[in-house]
């Protein structure tokens, strides 16, 4: 019994880890009119502080995901929450919004490597079936509800103690996570015998996602059909070409190609980029609506997301005794359906609205289906992978949310600037009110198109995902089908 609960307490600090990372995604949100006001930051450059962060954690955790399989999980961990750390303190110390922004893709290239290894670590500290679908089920709710918690933690934080106290906050649960875990976390040697690492798959796979998304970026302003535009999406195609030839070519590969055989790696991981592309779009359109346009303050907005991680929590509990029964294949059906909705919801916010009539209904729909998505994805991604890939896997289903996040955000930011414009344009509107109808035009159009992106994810797991049978009386969870 002691060494189960040991693991439980183990589980515990992991999710902590988490929780810092996912974290530090949302808890920016609140602050920007803060940041860019102090350091006169365009709306352009404004959104770089989160998708610096995104980007680069992104970029690089297939990276970290495979140094844990190859130098070992714990140590791994490790580097990774001791960087993380430091960079927060240096965060918070920034002088300028240049300077903030290189350190907040710093912050994100250190989750990479503190993310990934934490969730293989749980992966190897679990056997599959019913008690690992638990622990996932705590690290999905944990993931889920982050996002959420950080916008309300915030908004206490921005108003009250300024906004560097949002990155200072990681400084001491750094050094709390850091010292236990070097005590009771065990050693985990390395999973291959050869610890190569293939860095030049690893640059050209970061060097395409970034060249993606800063096109994605830019498009608006330069014109989705200008030379600039088409030569970063040139240039990003021909670096994911070319590292699709590195990894088959290379002895030994940053992503071995042979892990997309198992089908639902590859079904969970598309249903995870289309999950994250809604997800961070939501925390962005609707912390900037209830500040600029419903007048709330940083701690009020923070408060108003508190809904969220409560029902996220609720599903993630209910979920894996859903899962036991039928399986995760009907939940990853049913649940994007129930984000989708929920993001609809969000859609109809006008301009003179009401938190409680316009933008609450909309985030409890949404967080309803977000925590039965986040522990069934993460089981289906995750099942029926080897020990020595468990690092790789982590690391996948990481990236899809990173990336689909970095992503959805590029596009929906530039298709609610573009809406903007057009409204204004039409409607020959000078007005303040006629402004912020303009804007809020453009959250609209956004919150549509993140709906149909979470519907997508439902298509996915329609056409993708398999769930193996298992025979009556086995108490284990259904397992990934090759």
């Amino acid at each position: 019994m002691a060494k189960k609960t040991n693991h439980w307490f183990i589980l515990i600090l992991l999710a902590t880890a988490q929780f810092m990372v996912v974290l530090d995604t949302s808890i920016v949100n609140v602050m920007l009119p803060r940041v860019q006001s102090a350091f006169a930051l365009s709306p352009t450059s404004l959104q770089w502080i989160i998708t610096a962060y995104t980007l680069a954690f992104g970029g690089f955790l297939l990276l970290g995901g495979r140094a844990a399989d190859l130098f070992g999980r714990r140590r791994v961990f490790l580097t990774g929450v001791a960087a993380f750390s430091i960079v927060s303190l240096l965060d918070g110390l920034s002088r300028s919004g240049g300077m903030l922004i290189s350190l907040r893709a710093l912050q994100g290239l250190s989750a990479a490597f503190m993310s990934p290894s934490a969730l293989s670590i749980v992966l190897v500290t679990y056997k599959e079936g019913h008690e690992r679908n638990l622990a996932l089920s705590v690290w999905g709710s944990v993931a889920a509800s982050g996002a959420a918690v950080g916008l309300l933690l915030g908004g206490i934080l921005t108003q009250y103690l300024g906004w560097r106290w949002n990155f200072f906050i990681n400084v001491p649960i750094g050094i709390f996570v850091f010292a236990t875990a070097y005590r009771i976390v065990p050693k985990h040697e390395a999973e291959e015998g050869d610890n190569s690492l293939d860095l030049p798959g690893a640059a050209m796979v970061t060097a395409a996602l970034m060249l993606l998304v800063y096109g994605l970026v830019k498009a608006p302003l330069l014109g989705w059909t200008s030379h600039s535009t088409l030569t970063y999406f040139g240039i990003s195609l021909a670096l994911l070409i070319g590292f699709v030839i590195n990894e088959v070519k290379v002895k030994h590969p940053l992503v071995p190609l042979s892990i997309f055989r198992i089908r639902n790696v590859t079904g969970a991981n598309f249903i995870q980029l289309a999950t994250g592309a809604s997800l961070f779009s939501v925390f962005y359109f609707t912390s900037l609506y209830i500040q600029d346009i419903l007048g709330y303050s940083p701690v009020k907005t923070g408060v108003s997301f508190l809904p969220v991680p409560f029902i996220i929590g609720i599903g993630a509990t209910i979920a894996p005794r859903l899962i036991k029964r039928i399986g995760y294949k009907p939940l990853l059906i049913v649940a994007p359906l129930v984000s989708a909705v929920g993001l609809f919801l969000l859609g109809h916010i006008p301009v003179q609205g009401s938190y409680y009539a316009h933008v609450l209904p909309g985030l409890l729909v949404m967080g309803a289906g977000l925590g039965f998505t986040f522990v069934s994805l993460l089981i289906a991604a995750t099942s029926g992978v080897a020990g020595h890939l468990s690092g790789l896997a982590s690391g996948l289903v990481n990236t899809s949310q990173q990336m689909g996040g970095s992503l959805g955000l590029a596009i929906l930011t530039g298709i609610a600037a573009s809406s903007t414009v057009v409204f204004l344009k039409v409607h020959k509107a000078t007005s303040s009110l006629a402004s912020k109808a303009a804007i809020v035009h453009g959250y609209q159009h956004g919150f549509y198109i993140a709906a149909c992106f979470a519907a997508s994810a439902s298509i996915v797991a329609i056409f993708v995902v398999k769930q193996k049978r298992i025979p009556t009386g086995e108490k284990s969870a259904p397992v990934a089908a090759v």
